[in-house]
């Protein structure tokens, strides 16, 4: 069986042609199949398609551990406990001085994950949104093992609560060929070397997950794919994709003259992406809204501004360095010491109550849900409660634009770019990705682009969709 897979920054779905249209194959030309194929997205839990990009792990250890012991293919199993026998090993005596039995669970994903870090945001290893790391410059060869594994772990968990829920309609063959969605650039510096590190090491994780065949295509093609199977008329269309950890756009020649072409290279004619997505949004309004809370902002009792850099770097989740800096001892030391300099030291207390409990992922929650909540609402009271009895905070959507107004600012440029690369307008701007709703961004399209149509897709499932039907087309 085949599938698209939009391993996502923000969520991961899977699709399939439904299993209804499958049935019609001794009837339906296989020219008519490919040119409306119908996607079904696969429940992945609690009975819905789109699953949050977290892992938690009781010990990170124990993730390498749990690969291993999930690694199908024989010789690939082989490999796999060679590579890493001393990380295996260091799980084994973790197991033994945790006294954790066999059996007991050790890996929760997406919002089981979330609510064991919740629960225990002190203990075991917690990761969001692990694809934002995957084109870091620097990388040392154990940190990019480290992250094969999480990757790995991730998928392993898609495939078998896809696989499941396949099952109950009677498709019970593995789903052993994808088509993996992947951003125009993983990271705006060293691009092809970031783009190389990071699909090998999604290559790597697939193949270790159960994939016999793995495909990769522009997700904001893919978004494009599934919005062309609806147009009635040739449309020269801008999609901007939105996602999580970055900002796709693809200016594209779509309609019913050429949704059945077999190679569709002419018909796209311009693109760009960069990492700025919906997480810089969250960490923006975290920073400039919520890091007041803890003592940003604030003066020394000399009269001098407290330095900001720490308190960015306690809500850039997606940056390696940034929380390498923030959990280090040199920034334990700097914040025993600022809390005697500082003129609101009750302030600095509450921040180092937030780095010492490991409540920054969680703040940086908070801001994305409020994020969601301003695109229906003037504004949301966020509930703090978490780091402090009856804190709290509202936020207004004009807040919330002044915060963001850098990464809406690249965003914007981004549309520009392939704009200009194309040579011409389009038609109309086809919007999708999760961030894509904010009406700051809305806005920021109208500014760019003018009076041009805008249409909205599905925020969440287009891409997914689009490299469905991109599947259907290699693998049938």
């Amino acid at each position: 069986m085949f599938s698209g897979f939009d391993y996502g920054t923000s969520n991961c779905a899977m699709g399939i042609i439904s299993p209804t249209q499958q049935a019609n194959d001794t009837t339906t030309s296989k020219a008519q199949l490919k040119a409306q194929p119908r996607v079904q997205l696969l429940a992945l839990e609690q009975n819905k398609a789109f699953m949050p990009s977290t892992l938690y792990a009781l010990e990170r250890e124990l993730i390498c551990e749990q690969v291993g012991l999930a690694i199908q293919p024989a010789e690939l199993k082989q490999e796999f406990l060679s590579l890493r026998s001393n990380s295996l090993a260091q799980a084994r005596r973790i197991r033994q001085q945790e006294g954790l039995d066999a059996s007991e669970q050790t890996l929760f994903f997406g919002r089981a994950a979330f609510e064991e870090y919740y629960e225990f945001p002190e203990e075991g290893y917690f990761v969001k949104s692990p694809k934002s790391f995957l084109g870091a410059s620097g990388l040392r060869p154990e940190q990019v093992f480290f992250f094969e594994d999480i990757v790995t772990a991730m998928m392993q968990n898609v495939k078998t609560q896809a696989e499941k829920s396949a099952a109950v309609q009677g498709l019970t063959d593995p789903i052993e060929h994808t088509v993996i969605g992947r951003p125009v650039n993983f990271q705006g510096l060293n691009a092809e070397q970031s783009n190389k590190q990071a699909i090998d090491i999604l290559t790597v994780a697939a193949k270790r997950a159960g994939f016999k065949s793995v495909e990769f295509l522009f997700e904001p093609i893919a978004a494009g794919l599934n919005f062309e199977s609806d147009l009635t008329e040739d449309k020269t269309v801008l999609v901007v994709d939105i996602g999580g950890g970055t900002t796709d756009c693809a200016m594209v020649r779509m309609g019913p003259n050429h949704k059945n072409k077999e190679q569709r290279q002419q018909d796209f004619i311009g693109h760009s992406g960069e990492r700025v997505g919906g997480n810089d949004l969250d960490i923006q309004l975290a920073g400039s809204c919520l890091m007041p809370l803890f003592g940003m902002g604030s003066d020394l009792k000399n009269g001098k501004p407290v330095s900001t850099k720490t308190f960015w770097d306690a809500v850039a989740t997606n940056d390696i360095s940034a929380q390498s800096n923030f959990n280090s001892l040199q920034t334990e030391l700097y914040l025993d010491q600022l809390v005697r300099d500082s003129a609101a030291p009750e302030l600095i207390k509450r921040f180092i109550k937030l780095r010492d409990e490991k409540q920054n992922h969680h703040l940086v929650r908070t801001s994305e849900q409020c994020k969601i909540a301003l695109s229906q609402q003037a504004s949301d009271c966020l509930d703090l409660s978490y780091i402090e009895q009856d804190l709290s905070e509202t936020i207004t959507r004009e807040m919330f634009a002044a915060a963001v107004n850098r990464p809406i600012e690249r965003m914007a440029v981004l549309m520009d770019e392939a704009i200009q690369q194309a040579g011409c307008k389009p038609d109309l701007v086809y919007v999708t990705g999760g961030s894509g709703q904010s009406p700051a961004i809305r806005q920021a399209i109208k500014e760019k682009i003018g009076a041009v149509e805008v249409v909205d897709g599905d925020h969440f499932g287009s891409v997914a969709s689009g490299l469905t039907v991109w599947a259907e087309r290699l693998y049938r």
